[in-house]
């Protein structure tokens, strides 16, 4: 009697299947923002050919921006702290709704930010102030955080108490180099005052990797709960933008903050049972 065995051999897994989607989408942030970078440093394209105009966008030109500027970063040190967020808040989203969901969700948040920042820069940024709050139709805007921000919005709805760590002494940082500009715009010490806060930022997004107390404590970790995240996040830095011109796309961040906010509160009420559990096992 004859026995036929079935061999299966297991099938070589592709080097990008054993990654998570959001470690791909960092990969992807960090080579766009290097080829970008060689692209315009060769006049191959100009900064307008990928960074987010208001003026351009809403006048039919270039719309492919809102995609380009998602994965363009001002500078290293803009890309290393979006990265530094998406690596927590985004394996988080991904483990809570999935692989497809996530690519969606990310990139529907991130265009949406991008649609939003160029709204209110174009209607509303036409005066001094207007242009301090929502940014000038001539101000470009590149980076992830309008889709960070979209994935903080839904972690906030789905779950609301878990502690999570607002490192702010980055932000702290940027705000009083911001401030000494405008105080001082003709100062010599101008230049140092850029290096020390590219250092202190370099240094204390890392020093959150340690495992020692002292060392966490460089970064200012505020602990906080998730819902809480975003309006702190957003609100105070609207209000010193009032005062002085900061670097931070806030109308940007509000746009993905909606899209995150209106698909946690359909996952709730679509999967109540399923989001029950997720309160309950990330809480």
């Amino acid at each position: 009697m004859a026995y036929i065995y079935e061999i299966n051999t297991p099938k070589k897994r592709k080097f990008f299947d054993s990654l998570s989607l959001n470690t791909i989408f960092i990969i992807i942030n960090i080579l766009l923002f290097i080829v970008f970078t060689i692209l315009i440093s060769l006049k191959t394209l100009s900064i307008n050919d990928i960074a987010l105009n208001p003026s351009y966008v809403l006048a039919g030109k270039n719309l492919w921006t809102f995609l380009t500027s998602m994965f363009m970063h001002a500078n290293f040190f803009h890309l290393l702290v979006n990265m530094f967020s998406l690596f927590f808040v985004g394996s988080l989203v991904e483990k809570i709704i999935g692989r497809k969901r996530y690519f969606w969700f990310y990139m529907l948040s991130g265009i949406f930010a991008g649609f939003v920042y160029a709204a209110f820069a174009y209607f509303f940024g036409g005066s001094m102030l207007g242009a301090r709050v929502f940014g000038s139709p001539d101000t470009l805007a590149v980076g992830a955080s309008g889709a960070i921000f979209g994935l903080a919005g839904l972690l906030a709805v789905m779950i609301p108490r878990k502690k999570v760590y607002l490192v702010a002494g980055p932000l702290f940082a940027i705000i009083l180099q911001a401030i000494f500009n405008m105080a001082f715009p003709s100062s010599p010490f101008l230049g140092v005052l850029d290096i020390i806060v590219t250092i202190y930022i370099f240094v204390a997004i890392f020093s959150m990797f340690s495992f020692n107390q002292r060392s966490i404590r460089i970064g200012l970790p505020i602990e906080m709960p998730f819902w809480l995240l975003p309006i702190i996040a957003i609100i105070p830095l609207i209000v010193i933008g009032l005062f002085v011109e900061l670097p931070i796309g806030n109308m940007a961040h509000f746009g993905g903050l909606v899209v995150g906010l209106a698909y946690g509160f359909f996952l709730r009420k679509r999967f109540r049972n399923k989001s029950a559990y997720i309160r309950q096992r990330f809480s």
